[in-house]
């Protein structure tokens, strides 16, 4: 039973990440600036995803070692899209004009 728990829970969680990349690619194919990021996004959420379908198979995240480097990159590449947007964020809020002073 436990075994089976893991394995759907694994299942249930390639499931998210697939719907979130499914929606960042949506976002990708619109004309807008992030067009490129979210389409990467897109790909590092769907391989996290295809991860967990192999992580079922192998029975846990860090083995065999090329499936803990292969979630290793996946979070990596999440960390590093997370401080681009935030960076670009922090930007352009510091370039809108402020409320004009009297």
């Amino acid at each position: 039973m436990p075994d089976d728990l893991f394995i759907w829970a694994n299942r249930g969680e390639a499931v998210l990440w697939w719907l979130i990349a499914l929606g960042l690619a949506v976002a990708g194919s619109t004309r807008s600036p992030i067009r490129a990021r979210a389409w990467l996004a897109a790909g590092v959420f769907a391989a996290f995803g295809a991860s967990d379908i192999v992580e079922t198979h192998t029975g846990a995240w860090w083995r065999p070692w090329w499936l803990l480097v292969w979630k290793g990159g996946c979070v990596a590449a999440m960390a590093g899209l997370l401080w681009d947007h935030l960076r670009r964020r922090t930007r352009r809020s510091d370039a809108a004009p402020g409320p004009p002073t009297r």
